[in-house]
């Protein structure tokens, strides 16, 4: 069993705190690791080591910062498997599927680092009195970056690439359900003390973090109790917040797709990292005249996603992090069987050691269902009836979250009416299409702050002007 510890300026220390927690494997309900519960003494030492050395860090050579950057994506890359094993040890996510999302992971911080030298940190215009005005932006100073447990590797590469380059020095808190991976990251970068600096722990950490007032930044993913919290606590310390926070991401499906095409690309969103992702498929609206060969083909599709251990290459999908997520996703479940939803397949807990849950399609759901109106975060596809496109479109923008949203339809003017879905992104035809290059703000209670590509640099520097009058000598 690993002994895991913070990483402060430049140097492994254990906690302030000797309360410890646990990483358990939940495949196996093994326990992998051990580490500190954290302290408001750590985050002090953590913060004030990233302040000593963030005049430094922004004096040093942009292309030199980016150069360290993409020097850290190719070790990384180097480890790929390693880091998707860890993964799949700490939250169950299998390896071959992690290996994919830490490669996109990877090329989001190299094309981050490409962004750094073509975002215009200083611009420049000509005045009416012969004059001119520089706008610049220097970064924020010090980012607290607080990340989830679905996403271990994507989630830290996708937060730390922009903030990094553009001069800011970092104190990253992972997930305490999920902090191996994070701890063999940072082993594997070389940046001066006190750059980025690692605290783990739970809320003993996270809470002082978030609200300490040497922190000018947080860039924080997660639950949206949390990220309300998250917000309070930045509003109160006047600094600023970028917060992803939760998502209950519909699913249009049009009368005039390909059944068998789509039914499998929604299994794979709704079913894909065992549900885990923020924005996976959780509303699923289907035009009645297809209604029921997809619901078959959905089912089909359903039952060919193997579950266990994913460190088994044949193995489709893993456990859930632990058991209290299974409990949500479970209980979610029983509420709309009992009033009056189908199980069409799956939907029973399985005995043994693991927190597994199969692939599940439930039908006849309505927004009387936890499983419609919360999120999920499990493998579950809720299928509900629409009689047309506008009906889809009425009910798939009838939430209180607005992450992502998925369209599927090859009729123009539905395309067209599908950028009217309240959401950061709208995909049409291919979820989780585009790549890297997106910028986006989710919308609703699913968080705020814009962010991707040259949003993300805007959100990780502060302008501010320069009047030079005219040389009148």
């Amino acid at each position: 069993m690993l002994t895991l510890q913070n990483h402060i300026d430049g140097a492994w220390t254990d906690s302030h705190d000797e309360h410890r927690l646990s990483v358990v494997n939940p495949a196996t309900e093994v326990t992998e690791a051990e580490f500190g519960r954290g302290s408001p003494a750590d985050v002090d030492a953590a913060i004030a080591a990233a302040k000593r050395a963030q005049q430094a860090w922004a004096a040093t050579a942009l292309e030199d910062r980016v150069a360290l950057i993409r020097d850290w994506a190719d070790r990384i890359e180097e480890h790929t498997d390693e880091l998707a094993e860890l993964e799949c040890r700490e939250m169950g996510k299998p390896i071959g599927i992690g290996c994919g999302f830490i490669a996109a992971g990877v090329a989001g911080l190299r094309a981050a680092a490409a962004e750094a030298l073509d975002y215009p940190f200083t611009t420049r215009t000509e005045d009416p009195d012969g004059g001119h005005t520089l706008i610049v932006r220097h970064p924020v100073g010090v980012a607290a970056v607080v990340t989830p447990w679905n996403f271990p590797v994507a989630m830290v590469l996708g937060a730390l690439g922009p903030l990094l380059a553009a001069g800011n020095t970092l104190v990253v808190k992972p997930s305490e359900r999920s902090p191996l991976s994070t701890v063999r990251l940072v082993e594997l970068l070389d940046l001066p003390a006190g750059v980025l600096n690692l605290v783990l722990g739970d809320a003993h950490a996270g809470e002082p973090l978030v609200a300490h007032d040497d922190v000018d930044l947080v860039h924080f993913t997660g639950s949206v109790a949390a990220g309300r919290a998250v917000g309070a606590a930045s509003g109160h310390a006047l600094h600023r917040a970028v917060l992803e926070l939760g998502g209950k991401d519909p699913v249009i499906v049009d009368e005039d797709v390909d059944v068998a095409a789509t039914a499998q690309a929604v299994a794979f969103g709704s079913f894909v990292n065992t549900g885990q992702i923020c924005t996976s498929m959780e509303r699923i609206y289907v035009h009645e005249a297809i209604a029921e060969e997809f619901v078959e083909k959905l089912v089909s599709a359903a039952e060919t996603f193997s579950y266990g251990d994913g460190l088994d290459p044949n193995v489709m999908m893993g456990p859930l992090v632990d058991d209290r997520q299974r409990r949500i996703v479970a209980d979610q479940v029983r509420d709309a069987a009992e009033k009056g939803a189908t199980v069409r397949t799956g939907g029973e807990v399985p005995e043994g050691a693991g927190f597994f849950y199969p692939a599940t399609v439930i039908t006849e759901v309505d927004a009387s269902m936890s499983v419609m109106t919360e999120e999920t975060f499990g493998p579950i596809a809720a299928v509900s009836i629409v009689s047309s496109f506008a009906e889809g479109l009425e009910r798939a923008s009838d939430s209180a979250f607005g992450l992502a949203a998925t369209v599927y339809t090859h009729n123009a003017e539905h395309i067209a009416l599908s950028t009217s879905i309240p959401a950061g992104v709208v995909w049409v035809n291919q979820w989780q299409g585009g790549g890297g290059v997106r910028t986006y703000e989710p919308a609703r209670a699913s968080g705020l702050g814009a962010t991707g590509t040259t949003a993300a640099y805007d959100s990780a520097t502060r302008p501010f002007t320069v009047h030079i009058a005219p040389d009148e000598s």
